[in-house]
């Protein structure tokens, strides 16, 4: 059988790295044309990044309700129900506990070293806090809650442009890659879709490294070894344990996650980190096949997740 033939883009989005492929190379740009719509939209609609996004102006806004667009709700539907299934693992109220511990504008822009900041214990104020009518597009967030829809949004991005992009082309398969998160959708090419297990999305790919093979849906990870900075000694990165307000300390460095969608692959990537030992029993109730990397390099695998050299198709 002949190898496959992919049409294979690379570019920044989202303040991260962006792939995009195709199975039929001659419709690579209408692909490309399509997903870049989707995520710029994504990004004017739930950037905390950007001054003159939807979602700057519901938390400058706080207490009081504001009607927003369709895709800022879709996002925002997205947050609150990975915090309902995570139990706030996975919390969007987490935004200024993210900002105080010095992620407060794109990663690119971040010294990755400074002097020291203040960070202490406060617990985030909790998704039920937020007040959303999701018929309606109506939001209220109280005052002094800040909302970073960063552990979905990107993962939402993704779905959304890889469905952009094969409704574009038409026939054939799209993947989509924003920053380790992963969405495919149409037909996969002959024995599917190879996802190398990174910890860092830029990493160039290597035979030594795992790979799996996935049909459909998404794979997400989600690692506290990539967005890190230095504080006066202090090493800090993105992923906040909501129950404290700080950067998690747990068990796991790296979780990978397979799941239908790449929003449902992140929600769990996501709250495997904040969980730590936790999460193993969580993961398998949940049925997600998961590769979780400890701080000493120690690999476990739960619901399926392949050893290495073996590569079941998902």
């Amino acid at each position: 059988m002949s190898a496959n033939v992919l049409g294979i883009v690379d570019d920044r989005a989202l303040g991260t790295s962006m792939r995009l492929i195709v199975t039929r190379p001659e419709a690579l740009a209408a692909a490309k044309e399509a997903a870049d719509r989707v995520i710029k939209s994504i990004d004017e609609a739930a950037s905390r990044f950007r001054a003159d996004s939807e979602l700057s102006r519901v938390n400058r806004e706080a207490g009081r309700e504001i009607r927003i667009s369709p895709l800022l709700a879709q996002a925002i539907a997205a947050g609150l129900r990975g915090a309902r299934l995570t139990d706030g693992a996975v919390d969007p109220t987490v935004g200024s506990a993210v900002r105080l511990a010095g992620y407060d504008r794109d990663f690119a822009s971040i010294p990755p070293d400074g002097s020291p900041i203040n960070v202490s214990v406060s617990r985030a104020p909790g998704w039920q806090a937020i007040q959303f009518d999701e018929g309606a597009r109506v939001v209220l967030v109280p005052k002094g809650v800040e909302v970073d829809l960063g552990a979905t949004a990107k993962a939402l991005a993704a779905d959304l442009a890889v469905a952009a992009a094969l409704q574009a082309v038409g026939a054939g398969g799209v993947l989509v890659n924003l920053g380790g998160d992963i969405a495919v959708a149409g037909e996969p090419p002959v024995g599917g879709w190879a996802v190398q297990a990174s910890e860092d999305s830029n990493a160039p790919l290597d035979d030594d490294e795992e790979t799996i093979t996935i049909e459909s849906g998404g794979v997400a990870t989600s690692s506290t070894t990539v967005r890190r900075w230095t504080r006066g000694g202090l090493v800090l990165h993105h992923i906040i344990d909501p129950s404290t307000g700080l950067p998690v300390a747990g068990r796991w460095r790296t979780a990978s996650v397979v799941a239908a969608s790449c929003v449902d692959a992140n929600i769990a990537s996501t709250a495997a980190i904040v969980m730590g030992d936790a999460a193993i029993p969580w993961l398998a109730a949940s049925n997600l096949p998961t590769r979780l990397v400890d701080h000493y390099g120690g690999v476990h695998r739960t619901s399926g997740w392949p050893e290495p050299n073996r590569s079941p198709m998902w």
